[in-house]
């Protein structure tokens, strides 16, 4: 047997693998699902031949809990590739504009994070470069959840805020941009080769804002993956190898999507009569002033109750999306904030 046999058969037992759990996420709580409805349907034919005030209650209780929960696996049906399922990096990035862009991403860190509390994901921040006045120039999140990354994959792209800032003395209306990517987590027995030598690994003195909290030794780490031009950076452990283990995680998961871009991309030129992947770089305006409006310029969906979104109802949106993608997704990102 050669190597590329061997790599083959690797690759195979892989998808393999991956497949056995994307089944068992869909076959357990399908299952859960039925037995729960079914027996609703019990509990009504005894209302039916013997009506009783305490059961009644019972089973309107249940079809309130259920019909939510329905719902949200009628969603998920939607999520069919076999990144969906896995937790998520997603990256936010401040665009020009200075403190006014840097807020506006602090804003869209905090909705992520409301959203992923909402559902019961757990949120890990494992990069985060603060503002000089306010807000942050950047940050990493891992959201852990089961799929996390096939629901946030939707929020790829390019997010405008029009407000009145509340760092400009004159009141005057801004408009400010802010870039968000999305990344799976990628297993660790998934084979991408990252070579020694094609790495330039950085260390340097992580900081917080206004210069506190300075560490006195040069814990935070910066790896440029020279072939790509991929840079990851991680200073939130105050051990320089939690860091390095850590930024290299981020770096395979980015090289893990740049293939898959690349596998999409191609197979949208193979295929001219289906749409493109990507989506332009501005997904989504927010309007604060001089009236209240979400708006998603893929899907159209509008919503004028903006505090509500920006407290983490995104649900809609990813819904929407989704939707009207069949749950294909825009891959990285198109774009970057301007």
């Amino acid at each position: 047997m050669g190597a590329g046999d061997f790599w083959t058969n690797q690759e195979l037992a892989q998808s393999v693998v991956q497949q056995v759990k994307a089944l068992k996420n869909w076959v357990e709580p399908f299952e859960a699902l039925v037995a729960r409805v079914r027996s609703a349907g019990e509990l009504a034919e005894l209302l039916e031949a013997e009506p009783d005030a305490e059961m009644e209650t019972e089973l309107g209780a249940e079809i309130e809990r259920v019909g939510p929960e329905l719902e949200e696996f009628r969603l998920r049906s939607l999520l069919s590739h076999p990144d969906d399922y896995r937790d998520v990096q997603l990256e936010i990035s401040a665009g020009a504009g200075g403190t006014e862009a840097q807020d506006w991403a602090q804003m869209l860190m905090r909705m992520y994070t409301r959203w992923a509390e909402r559902k019961g994901y757990t949120i890990e921040v494992v990069d985060l470069s603060e503002g000089e006045e306010a807000g942050i120039k950047g940050a990493v999140l891992e959201i852990k959840g089961l799929y996390a990354y096939g629901y946030l994959k939707a929020e790829s792209g390019v997010h405008r805020l029009v407000r009145i800032s509340p760092f400009d003395a004159q009141a005057r209306r801004h408009t400010s941009f802010a870039s968000v990517f999305a990344y799976p987590v990628v297993d660790t027995d998934i084979n991408i080769e990252i070579r020694d030598e094609d790495l330039k690994i950085d260390v340097y003195r992580a900081s917080g804002a206004g210069g506190q909290h300075v560490n006195k030794t040069s814990s935070a780490v910066r790896i440029t993956h020279i072939p790509s031009g991929v840079v990851t950076a991680s200073q939130a452990q105050r051990s320089q190898g939690k860091n390095k283990a850590t930024a290299m995680k981020m770096l395979k998961n980015r090289l893990y999507q740049i293939e898959l871009d690349k596998q999409l991309k191609k197979k949208a030129e193979m295929d001219a009569n289906k749409s493109d992947v990507s989506f332009g770089s501005q997904i989504r305006s927010y309007v604060f002033q001089p009236y209240t409006m979400v708006n998603d310029h893929r899907t159209e969906l509008k919503i004028t109750d903006i505090q509500k979104v920006m407290d983490g109802g995104i649900d809609p949106f990813i819904e929407a999306f989704l939707k009207m993608t069949g749950g294909v997704g825009a891959g990285a990102a198109a774009g970057s904030a301007s």
